[in-house]
């Protein structure tokens, strides 16, 4: 018997990646899915690829599900979520509603009252690989961002082995889909085409969540710089991560950096979705499939440890990291639909 889920606003880029990826997927069956701008059109007319999932698209979830992803705007889909747990029904949230411990904190950034307080100290924040023991028990997912799904798998190995100092450098760069399908000036192709720019130069939303989940690891809360750059290409996000070394804990030079490759192999050495590289990785490799690539080195000249990282910001970054949560959820595989390579070119 399979597993009967939902998907609240379906219309949007990860709403429609999680039907796309939950497709062929073994032991779910997607039962009901809203949208409240294409409520009453078929799935298959607003996105032709998801045409043989044969769904209508509605104004609220019908029938009994077991599980409901939202993929809902902050605030919107806390409001969503809550009857539902209300009700028993497991949650995957993809907004950023759960992801912050500190209720005052979540309403300093995103400049609205919180629908349901009550609820952060249980939700579980969903970057699997960091709190894989507390998923499989949770009824309340709280997903990551993509930007700092991208930026903590890069730093938490460093941090939880002390070998940084608690002053760390991240510089993000998006494709534009992590912008959402809403139409802007600022993502419109004739703007964003053979251009590059910083934004949220003053604080982005998602630092918070960098700094709460690189804090677990440390005595004090490390002094993150987090810049964003929007860049002209559909998917994936690159992060370049930057701390000087502890040279009493790790060494220097070429020691050091050899010792740094030890500590991140081990740290993922059983993880599935999070592979250690050789190599600088590129947005290309991760293009379409669940992978986050982590390539940790060393500044010998200045003993700074750079870290460069890359994932899809629609799969890892959003639906496919929701969906593997889900499978621990569920007792099922971890990988479960999960297992496609990247597209390439």
């Amino acid at each position: 018997m399979t597993t009967k889920v939902g998907i609240i606003n379906v219309t949007g880029y990860a709403g429609s990646e999680l039907a796309r990826l939950l497709y062929r997927h073994p032991e779910v069956t997607i039962t009901s899915v809203t949208g409240r701008s294409s409520a009453g059109q078929k799935l298959g007319d607003v996105f032709p690829h998801l045409s043989d999932l044969g769904l209508t698209i509605e104004a609220e979830l019908t029938g009994s599900v077991d599980l409901v992803f939202s993929a809902l705007p902050h605030k919107a889909s806390a409001e969503q979520c809550i009857p539902l747990l209300d009700k028993g029904v497991k949650v995957v949230d993809i907004s950023a509603d759960f992801r912050l411990k500190n209720v005052k904190e979540f309403e300093t950034w995103y400049k609205v009252d919180h629908p349901g307080p009550q609820y952060l100290k249980e939700a579980v924040y969903g970057i699997t690989e960091l709190h894989r023991d507390e998923i499989p028990s949770a009824r309340l997912i709280a997903n990551p961002g993509c930007f700092p799904c991208s930026a903590i798998l890069a730093m938490a190995p460093a941090v939880k082995n002390g070998i940084i100092s608690p002053d760390i450098i991240i510089d993000s760069k998006s494709g534009v889909s992590g912008a959402g399908r809403g139409l802007s000036l600022t993502t419109h192709f004739s703007e964003v085409n053979e251009n590059v720019m910083a934004y949220s130069v003053k604080g982005h939303r998602h630092l918070p969540e960098i700094t709460q989940e690189l804090g677990r690891y440390s005595a004090s809360p490390p002094a993150v710089t987090f810049l964003t750059h929007l860049i002209p290409m559909t998917r994936g996000i690159l992060s370049s991560c930057y701390a000087r070394l502890q040279e009493d804990v790790v060494g220097s030079g070429s020691e050091a950096e050899k010792r740094i490759v030890e500590i991140y192999k081990d740290f993922y050495k059983d993880e599935p979705f999070v592979k250690v590289v050789n190599a600088p990785p590129q947005t290309k490799h991760t293009l379409g499939n669940n992978l986050c690539l982590v390539y940790p080195t060393v500044d010998i000249r200045t003993n700074r440890l750079m870290v460069i990282s890359c994932l899809d910001n629609l799969v890892k970054g959003a639906a496919g990291s929701a969906i593997q949560n889900m499978n621990l959820m569920l007792g099922l595989p971890e990988t479960t639909a999960l297992e496609a390579l990247a597209v390439y070119p």
